[in-house]
């Protein structure tokens, strides 16, 4: 038997968030790195994040995802969010992600300057999350990203504002 749509809602608002990390990493000139996502078709890109291991804390997944991730850890840290930011998964992604354990992710953000150059990012260190990335102004964020997420990136531009150059940043 199938389930109906409002008990699919019921089931999945009982579950858990995804303990996650994600990072806004900053070029010199205030650039932020997005990656194309390999597992969609779709014009979708996103900041580089990552979910956090059992017994390990934010700041440490931080480093380990962003190596991972782009292949680097020529960074440092501008800024911290104050607060978990957590999103839910469209109802009909929900079952297929992490076996459908989770209803979302909750996400503890990290703002960045990155320290390299574009020699040292690599997608391809861990298991490839990236097809290519680019640098991009961060008010162009929230129209880049997948839909279910537009409103942590705005959480996430409202956040680290006092840290963006340039105009102020339209979140909407």
């Amino acid at each position: 038997m199938s389930e109906t749509a409002a008990e699919l809602a019921r089931r999945v608002a009982a579950l858990q968030y995804r303990r996650n990390v994600g990072m806004m990493l900053l070029d010199p000139a205030g650039l932020v790195l997005v990656g194309h996502r390999v597992d969609t078709k779709a014009d979708a890109w996103q900041m580089p994040q990552g979910g956090i291991d059992d017994g390990e804390e934010p700041e440490q997944a931080l480093w380990r995802e962003l190596k991972e991730e782009v292949g680097t850890d020529k960074a440092t840290v501008l800024a911290r969010a104050r607060d978990w930011m957590p999103y839910d998964f469209p109802l009909d992604l929900q079952p297929g992600l992490w076996g459908g354990r989770f209803r979302g992710q909750t996400q503890m953000w990290f703002l960045l300057r990155f320290t390299g150059t574009d020699a040292d990012l690599a997608l391809d260190i861990h298991e490839r999350e990236f097809t290519h990335t680019r640098w991009v102004r961060p008010e162009e964020l929230p129209g880049l990203v997948v839909g279910f997420k537009r409103d942590t990136y705005r959480k996430v531009l409202q956040e680290f504002a006092p840290y963006l150059r340039g105009p102020s940043v339209n979140t909407d």
